[in-house]
């Protein structure tokens, strides 16, 4: 008989004619399933270049029907999983849906530049924060610089997770990296259908450490040692707000209510809210604004001088000195006087309870200690 070569589509249709003219069983017997096929091609002879282009499309296109789960195949080409089921096992043809689907995904629609670029832009366009920007942009470039992001499973994804070591507060930024890529593949999902092979992937557990905070000797002492009236100012406000960096460095004259003592700030989310703060902030506020005649905030520092005027402080004195350790420090020092925690979260314009008790989980400690009576002791 003379030989003759048909191609995979044409093998399946003919395939599933003669299954019709058989019994079942002798029907499943002859189809064979997608990695016998790609055996059976890979065997083959060779042929002409453009017929080897097919065959190595074909494979290609069978390789991505082996590797992808039921669950993703029936997402990317909108089948039911039944038929997926039935095609991954040989009991059934894939249809042209399926397989223009997985060359889609074998030769995507390319982008004019690079997909980070596209989802930095989309989310600068969706209006992210500049400090959020700088975060996926670090996170997502030592993952792409590492990973073939493109053809990537869940297995490579974890492994590369795996690689981030432990901080001084756990898998703080093991986490981070997770979140970002996280949203990353599934933007990369919606705009350009890849598979989001993170959907189902465990976060990496984070630990619950006591975190620092000052004494309110310690903030006093802080105080004394910031050599400019700003200084004082500054580090006064953070404790007695609770601000974070970013609110405090967007601070102008008309946002100050001397009347009430409050202050008018653009927060996380770019939620409007407003900030109490005490009389020894008024008080180093009004001698710096007698000083000094704003024309834009009211410390004529960004975000970068202020840090950099901490970072300074914290050599001389030895103390943590960071936005962070006083908002921490807002928190306990009020729960000390016996705020509540619904009060303070509200003061401190969080969004919920939980970063207000991890902060406050030390004074809580404390609070018991003073009942703690030892019980082989008695004392």
């Amino acid at each position: 008989m003379a030989m003759f070569h048909l191609s995979l589509r044409s093998a399946h249709n003919f395939l599933f004619l003669l299954s019709q003219l058989v019994t079942p069983r002798f029907a499943r017997a002859l189809r064979p399933r997608p990695s016998q096929l790609l055996t059976q091609l890979s065997s083959e002879p060779r042929r002409t270049r453009t017929c080897n282009r097919l065959i190595k499309s074909q494979q290609n296109t069978f390789k991505l029907l082996n590797k992808l789960t039921v669950s993703q195949l029936a997402e990317l080409s909108s089948l039911s999983r039944a038929y997926i089921s039935q095609v991954k096992h040989g009991k059934r043809s894939p249809s042209s849906r399926l397989l223009e689907a997985l060359a889609s995904l074998e030769n995507p629609k390319k982008p004019d530049g690079d997909y980070l670029g596209l989802f930095l832009q989309s989310r600068q366009a969706r209006g992210v924060s500049p400090r959020t920007l700088r975060y996926y942009r670090e996170r997502l470039s030592k993952f792409i610089a590492r990973v073939n992001y493109l053809f990537a499973d869940r297995a490579d994804i974890e492994q590369y997770l795996n690689s981030i070591p432990p901080n001084q507060y756990g898998l703080s930024t093991r986490h981070a990296s997770y979140r970002a890529i996280k949203v990353f593949y599934r933007w990369l999902h919606a705009e350009y259908g890849y598979p989001s092979h993170v959907e189902g992937l465990q976060a990496p557990i984070l630990g619950k450490p006591i975190l620092p905070s000052l004494e309110k000797e310690q903030v006093i002492f802080l105080i004394k040692k910031a050599d400019a009236v700003r200084d004082k100012a500054i580090i006064a406000l953070f404790v007695e707000s609770g601000l974070r960096l970013s609110e405090l460095a967007n601070i102008r004259p008309e946002h100050i209510n001397w009347a009430n003592l409050t202050i008018r700030v653009l927060g996380k989310g770019r939620k409007e809210a407003y900030a109490v703060f005490g009389n020894l902030s008024a008080k180093y506020l009004k001698v710096w604004l007698s000083q000094y005649r704003p024309n834009g905030n009211v410390w004529g520092l960004n975000q970068w001088g202020i840090a950099s005027m901490l970072r300074r402080l914290e050599k001389v004195t030895g103390l943590p000195c960071n936005p962070h350790t006083f908002r921490r420090t807002f928190a306990c020092l009020l729960r000390k006087a016996g705020v509540d925690t619904m009060t303070i979260k509200d003061l401190g314009r969080w969004e919920s309870l939980d970063m207000v008790q991890r902060y406050t989980r030390s004074v809580g400690f404390e609070d018991s200690l003073k009942f703690y009576k030892a019980p082989l002791s008695g004392q």
